[in-house]
């Protein structure tokens, strides 16, 4: 008990190899099947490539991409294992948390509950006998307690490094939209550490895998079990788990089923229909999935028994047969037959992944965010059709999505706006930041109104431009862009920027014209050059004179040009 022993994760290097060369093959092959014109310039392709697929480019990666083709930089985004991501490593090997499993952290940092219950066994203080915290014991406990703190925030620090440094990009965008799709919430999960798992090792392995397989990671991850309550959800007094009903089948011989049919009545907690509602509405079927009332009840009697093996202590997941109802069910039409265990809940993942519906509603919400607010009907069609051919394959999904003529369409061209954390780390990768390990970056999103794993609700965040843009959320926005730009966000400093050193010495007009295409990708339009030339900030309350912002130094000079141009429409939206 509260240990600090550091043990190495196991890594199938061999096998990761081989499966990379198969899954570059299919990726190239399924690539090569579109060949469809593009509205988009050559350079602009890229551009909306890097602005969609990824969490926006860092300095020169748009003139890498440019020298090569943009399908081979597409086909190693779809198959990360084809990418060397030494930076990404090595800066996540100075977060202690990602070497450990949460079960290790929960038993070296326990709850003051569970730390006073060690204490009293170490003791020998009997149950129902006194026992005094003792001021000794509280100020261990606090310093204990503190570190676990500090530990829990490079979860969050850990999320937001490897989205600035790997170069696994789509891999990392896509994490983020699965944990948002499958959103649980940091405020209700069995112990602190317990997010960590859900990040790195239930929602990425799977991201760009088969729907089917993530959705039965996340149906026995430990958060989302405890968020939603199924955990706890066992057979109500109506029905029978499997030993009752097999002893039913029994008493039945001899005439004495009324003894084992009371003793079901005697349980009082009975199912939860949290899961199986979410299950339907938001994981799988969507609203409008053509489900009924009953198929939530019987969603929910499928997946009783399934639970945590001490949650408080970092537990996994474990079957609990005694928990599970073992009688009858029907789910979408589709009758599960009584006397199973384990069975019923995974014949239902099966059932609503492969129902058309998921496949519209995951389509329709795939392309939502990587093309436009009103995603095109067309092309739902294809992306789900893909999904019904593939059988739920999300990187085939993906395929069809980045290379079709809306995705390329100019209709469609940056007319996305960036979420918090996609504003918070496309502007750390713009202005090349360092790592930072202390969560505060992290933070910055929870600012500008989207704290991670931070969404009370399981809908996740909303996908649209309406919820995220209006006068109060522009002045944020406007403001850490300056915030940034003067060094007071962790990580930055315009003095290190690559791009300074050309720039700083170069006549104003000049430093405007490296500022656009450094920080705007070549893109302003003439109202933002406006604003960038007569140096105003249109909106913050202290420039509503619309007087310029002398600045003293050079330095100073060029923090105000890069501010105002993270401020401007085109560095908000994506």
């Amino acid at each position: 008990m509260f240990g600090l022993i550091l043990l190495p994760r196991s890594k199938a290097l061999l096998a990761g190899m081989m499966a990379a060369a198969v899954g570059c093959v299919s990726v190239r092959a399924s690539l090569s099947r579109f060949d469809e014109p593009r509205e988009l310039t050559a350079d602009q392709q890229v551009k909306q490539a890097f602005n969609r697929l990824t969490f926006g480019p860092q300095p020169g990666d748009l003139a890498t991409v440019n020298a090569k083709d943009l399908d081979q930089w597409l086909v190693e985004q779809l198959d990360p294992r084809l990418i060397v991501d030494t930076r990404a490593d090595s800066v996540l090997a100075h977060f202690v948390t990602q070497q450990r499993s949460v079960s290790e952290l929960a038993d070296s940092f326990p709850a003051q509950d569970i730390y006073i219950r060690e204490l009293r066994k170490q003791r020998s203080i009997r149950v129902g006998d006194p026992f005094s915290f003792t001021p000794d014991d509280s100020a261990r406990f606090k310093a204990l307690n503190d570190r676990g703190n500090h530990l829990a925030q490079q979860i969050v620090a850990a999320k937001v490094a490897r989205a600035v440094f790997s170069r696994r990009q789509l891999l990392e965008v896509m994490t983020d939209f699965w944990e948002n799709h499958f959103s649980v919430y940091s405020g209700k999960m069995p112990t602190r550490f317990s997010l960590l798992e859900y990040d790195r090792d239930v929602v990425r392995p799977h991201a760009l895998g088969k729907f089917r397989d993530l959705l039965g990671a996340i149906a026995k991850s430990p958060e989302m079990l405890y968020y939603l309550d199924n955990w706890q959800s066992q057979a109500d007094s109506l029905h029978m788990n499997l030993a009752e009903l097999r002893a039913l089948g029994l008493a039945k011989s001899d005439g004495d089923s009324s003894r084992i049919r009371a003793g079901t009545r005697r349980r009082r907690q009975g199912i939860n229909e949290n899961y199986g509602r979410e299950l339907l509405e938001l994981h799988t079927l969507g609203v409008d999935g053509g489900y009924s009332q009953r198929d939530i009840i019987d969603v929910a009697r499928a997946f009783t028994g399934w639970t945590i093996n001490d949650p408080r202590a970092g537990g996994g997941f474990v079957f609990r047969p005694a928990m599970h109802d073992a009688e009858g069910k029907r789910v979408l039409g589709r009758d599960l037959p009584a006397g199973r265990g384990l069975e019923d809940g995974e014949e239902v993942l099966d059932i609503v992944s492969r129902n058309p519906a998921t496949a519209r509603f995951i389509a329709t919400k795939l392309v939502r965010h990587f093309v436009s607010d009103a995603p095109p009907p067309s092309l739902v069609t294809r992306a789900a059709n893909t999904f019904i051919r593939t059988d739920g394959d999300i990187r085939q999904v993906m395929i069809t999505i980045a290379t079709s003529q809306e995705f390329y369409s100019r209709a469609n061209y940056r007319r996305k706006v960036k979420e918090p954390l996609e504003l918070v780390v496309s502007t750390l990768r713009a202005l090349g930041a360092d790592p930072d390990s202390t969560g505060r970056s992290a933070q910055l999103a929870a600012g500008l109104g989207q704290p991670i794993f931070g969404r009370f609700t399981p809908d996740g965040w909303p996908d649209n431009s309406e919820a995220w843009i209006n006068a109060g959320s522009m002045l944020n926005r406007i403001n850490f862009g300056a915030a940034a730009a003067n060094g007071r966000v962790p990580g930055i400093s315009l003095k290190r920027w690559s791009p300074a050193s050309i720039l700083l010495p170069l006549p104003f007009g000049e430093q405007v014209d490296g500022v656009v295409e450094s920080v705007l990708e070549g893109e302003a339009s003439p109202e933002t050059r406006q604003v960038l030339n007569e140096e105003t900030n249109p909106i913050a309350p202290s420039n509503k004179s619309g007087e310029k912002a002398h600045a003293s130094t050079p330095i100073a000079n060029l923090s105000v040009l890069v501010g105002l141009a993270l401020g401007a429409p085109e560095f908000q939206h994506r």
